[in-house]
């Protein structure tokens, strides 16, 4: 008789208990980085969606008529499960993202998006807050609950409760076909990220640092090509090799393979993606009642309209286009000079910039980098924080999982009374896996309610790591943006809010905090204590300083420039009716219209532009750091008109007004009790160097 062969049984489904229990360990819990396996998240994913469904059905489905207590607060304990699933799914996502969370994403974005949409339209649910909602007038509640309230009911709305099934229906269908399009675009520019430029000759490598080159050579050597050196395709390595390299046809080279990313025709062009979910962002505005995706989006911002973030950025654009005519004019006249017989390119632009600089101010980047060490940096962020918000660092590396090697942690405490804040997770290198650009997040929030303390921040960047034995050095670009995405963590370390729901703040605030930290980097304070040579230990030269500041303006109109046209291509694309289908026609001739120079690139293209395509987070809101800088350097400015940009009472004020009260309070109105008054502009000029009206 034949033998029978018998197929072996599958696989049993990993235990998800690691992504889904209670944290264990101290500070309240951590995450156990080292017990994840990314097979574990499809499970998780299912009994964490089964949990949620019957934590909704007990609040729903209680007897009791009613209330703010049993329904809108009952809603606001639950969900913690949930959160700490996609606080680590968020870190795979983005910071671990192997071709296996690539597949995982893939299939499980649109199933994600599917459950979310189900929560936010279950029809009982929403008759309840409803019911809550409309004898709010009545139900003697204080100012925050009436405003978690009110909040929960227009998200209810906006997301679509109020549209019949068939219409339900069409919102879910739309939302999981974004998600599928988000995941696909962030796979695609991913890719294009990870490819490198490989240069076989050490004379490629003319006018580069040292400490640059050894950067290269490593990146060569992780990618199996030892004694060679890489220049990958992420803005960490692009931007010092385009303002450094001597080689001219190479600085083309890799600028255009930079500006390209996602444009070249190929399976990783995203141009039919964008185009996707412009028609779908278009669809989904139309069926919730909005003229189109920009008015969906900016329902709960402080700007409130497309119209009044529009104004604000074509207030400043004429004065930054007119500054980098200036510019471009003072590089094309140092290059006619050389006898360079060109005409300045954008791959051209940040290397004359860096020849302008050396030459109107006696300052060459390179002079600095090597006074601008990364742990040293990091050190110099705890200190103005100390300074300004009595919060104390103390390194606790090893003592806790982390979910990659390089990353440190620090335990946050505070300064006046020792008890514990936070912990500080700080992931700063580039690698395979890892999206480009700088983040910050949150594992876990201050909450009243929960009865949670201890706060949970990560910062994560895309430094260049110093080569092997080195110390890693960074650039001044570099050093503000440690400070920026650190404000963003500490923003999250004060936050002191009741209930969960008020803790995140519109969108056009969510930088301001950020971008008010980066002033306090080039203080000559923390420059005098921690910009030391990394070499002899030496304190910067108080003469480099003075060129360091004396320099704050210049190159404002490319930076602004850069930027700006960004912000408007995407204000622009959603603010419109009719979907864009062409979208690399459309950036051409809307920069065209705005009178865009031609010797700069946006800083961020279409067809790599995550903030606005691998979700819906800045999508007609790339404006808000606009926004937010406006308040920023008013809020500097009231610093500066103590006589001391350490004024202890001034910050006490901006942490206990602005940075601990989430969205309890409505920001316009946090603002003016803090300053007295709205924002003014001519601080946003005066600080770019551009002409005050």
């Amino acid at each position: 008789m034949p033998q029978t062969q018998t197929s072996p049984a599958p696989a049993a489904a990993p235990d998800p208990t690691p992504l889904l229990a209670k944290w264990p360990g101290p500070h309240e819990g951590v995450p156990q980085w080292d017990k994840v396996a990314p097979a574990m998240f499809p499970p998780a994913f299912e009994r964490a969606m089964a949990n949620a469904r019957a934590e909704m059905a007990r609040i729903r489905d209680n007897p009791a008529a009613p209330t703010f207590e049993n329904t809108i607060q009952a809603d606001q304990r639950s969900g913690e499960e949930m959160e700490r699933l996609f606080a680590v799914w968020g870190v795979y996502q983005s910071n671990l993202a192997t071709p296996e969370v690539q597949a995982i994403a893939k299939e499980w974005s649109p199933r994600l998006s599917a459950f979310f949409t189900e929560m936010s339209l279950d029809p009982k649910m929403f008759a309840r807050v409803k019911a809550i909602y409309d004898a709010r007038a009545k139900a003697g509640l204080n100012p925050q609950q009436l405003r978690l309230l009110e909040r929960t009911y227009r998200d209810y709305v906006t997301s679509g409760a109020l549209l019949d099934e068939a219409g339900k229906a069409e919102v879910k269908r739309i939302n999981q076909a974004l998600a599928t399009a988000y995941t696909e675009f962030s796979r695609k520019v991913l890719a294009d990220e990870e490819t490198a430029i490989l240069l076989d000759s050490e004379a490629d490598l003319a006018g580069l640092a040292d400490s640059f080159k050894a950067s290269l050579a490593e990146e060569a050597k992780a990618r199996g090509q030892a004694g060679k050196w890489a220049i990958k395709n992420t803005r960490s390595s692009v931007q010092p090799f385009l303002m450094y390299s001597t080689n001219r046809a190479l600085r083309e080279k890799v600028y255009k393979a930079f500006v390209n990313r996602g444009d070249n025709g190929d399976a990783n062009d995203t141009n039919a993606t964008i185009a996707e979910i412009l028609k779908l962002r278009q669809e989904r505005a139309r069926l919730l009642g909005f003229k189109n995706h920009a008015w969906y989006r900016m329902d709960d911002t402080m700007a409130e309209t497309p119209e009044n973030a529009s104004k604000l950025m074509m207030a400043v654009w004429p004065a930054a286009v007119a500054r980098v005519r200036e510019e471009v004019a003072d590089m094309q006249a140092l290059a006619n000079k050389e006898g360079a017989k060109i005409t300045i390119e954008p791959w051209d632009y940040r290397f004359y910039a860096e020849k302008v600089r050396k030459a109107k101010y006696d300052l060459d980047e390179n002079e600095v980098k090597p006074y601008l060490q990364l742990d040293q940096i990091v050190q110099a962020a705890f200190h103005a924080a100390g300074r300004l918000y009595d919060l104390d660092f103390k390194e606790n590396t090893g003592s806790i999982p982390v979910f990659q090697p390089d990353v440190r942690t620090f335990l946050v405490t505070s300064r006046k009374t020792g008890a514990e804040v936070g912990i500080f997770y700080l992931d700063n290198f580039a690698r395979a896996g890892k999206r480009s650009g700088a983040w910050a997040t949150s594992y876990r929030s201050r909450s009243g309610l929960r009865g949670t303390d201890i706060v949970l921040a990560s910062n994560n960047n895309n430094f260049t790591k110093g080569a092997a034995g080195e110390p890693t050095l960074i650039s001044v670009d570099d050093a503000t943006t440690l400070f920026h995405e650190f404000g963003h963590a500490l923003h999250s370390l004060l936050g002191n809010v009741f209930y969960p729901g008020l803790a995140g703040t519109p969108r056009d605030f969510v930088e301001y905090p950020s971008q008010v930290n980066e002033n306090w980097l080039l203080t000559p304070e923390v420059l005098n204590l921690y910009a030391k040579h990394y070499k002899t230990g030496a304190p910067i030269p108080p003469a480099l300083v003075a060129k360091i500041e004396k320099a704050e303006t210049f190159n404002q109109g490319f930076d602004t420039v850069e930027y700006l046209s960004s912000a408007i291509v995407d204000m622009k694309l959603h603010d419109r009716t009719e979907p864009v289908t062409d979208p690399d026609a459309f950036e051409r001739e809307t920069l065209a219209s705005i009178g865009m120079p031609r010797e700069i690139v946006m800083r961020h293209r279409l067809p790599q532009f995550n903030h606005l395509f691998s979700s819906d987070a800045y999508s007609a809101g790339y404006y808000s750091y606009l926004w937010s800088e406006t308040m920023d350097a008013d809020t500097w400015a009231a610093f500066e008109e103590t006589g001391n940009v350490w004024d202890k009472a001034t910050a006490d004020r901006f942490r206990t007004i602005l940075l601990m009260t989430g969205n309890e309070t409505d920001r316009k109105q946090a603002y003016r009790v803090f300053r007295g008054r709205d924002p003014d502009v001519k601080a946003l000029f005066k600080r770019r160097g551009f002409p005050v009206q």
